[in-house]
């Protein structure tokens, strides 16, 4: 593997934050004039929370516009720096600038979209399977948060076999903060308390 120079991979790294930090749900549900997405349902601004207006375009725009964020933060340093690792740099640090954003006092989302999307960036196969993974867990469960739970986590164990240490190493790395971000709807499930996609009303 290509080495990365400190300098280009920071600058890789701070990129993708500041590409992830745009606040897609937010922006897209405003605009619609719903007001702002926080007020309701889990108050996060992923495309989980966004479905709960109702509004099912809208939450598919940002599903897609979420996933992009870490998908071009990606290509963007793989095409610029030329190295693997700054691409997943800049995919997980993407990730983080979804979840803490610097523009809303580092309250976000909970990345799983800007998740997929860095997997599907950095290793087109171990992202489409988890995102098979994922459509299959919500058909059958319709939890939200146990398909993107059980997605990332299968995500490292696939990348042991069709991608390289490194990417086994970002995608745990990155599992453990969509697991960790998940704690709530984690203590729900167990509970039975957790919220079906489609619901309008939830806790979180």
């Amino acid at each position: 593997m290509l080495e990365t120079a400190p300098l280009l991979l920071a600058a890789s790294a701070f990129g993708g934050y500041l590409l992830g930090a745009i606040p897609f749900g937010l922006v897209i549900t405003r605009v619609a004039g719903l007001g702002d997405i926080r007020s309701i349902g889990s108050g996060n601004i992923g495309a989980t929370n966004v479905l709960r207006t109702g509004r099912k375009d809208l939450a598919f725009l940002t599903l897609i516009l979420d996933s992009g964020k870490g998908a071009i933060a990606a290509l963007l340093a793989l095409w610029l720096v030329g190295t693997e690792t700054a691409a997943l740099a800049a995919g997980a640090f993407a990730v983080l600038g979804h979840n803490f954003p610097v523009w809303l006092g580092f309250k976000g989302g909970k990345g799983v979209a800007t998740t997929l999307g860095t997997l599907i960036a950095t290793s087109w196969p171990v992202g489409l399977a988890a995102c098979g993974i994922w459509l299959l867990m919500a058909v059958l469960f319709r939890y939200s948060s146990l398909s993107a739970l059980v997605a990332l986590a299968v995500a490292p164990v696939l990348a042991h076999w069709l991608a390289s240490e490194s990417h086994v190493w970002t995608f745990a790395a990155l599992a453990l903060l969509a697991w960790g971000r998940h704690h709530e709807n984690i203590r729900r499930l167990l509970k039975g308390e957790e919220s079906k996609i489609g619901a309008k009303k939830a806790k979180g």
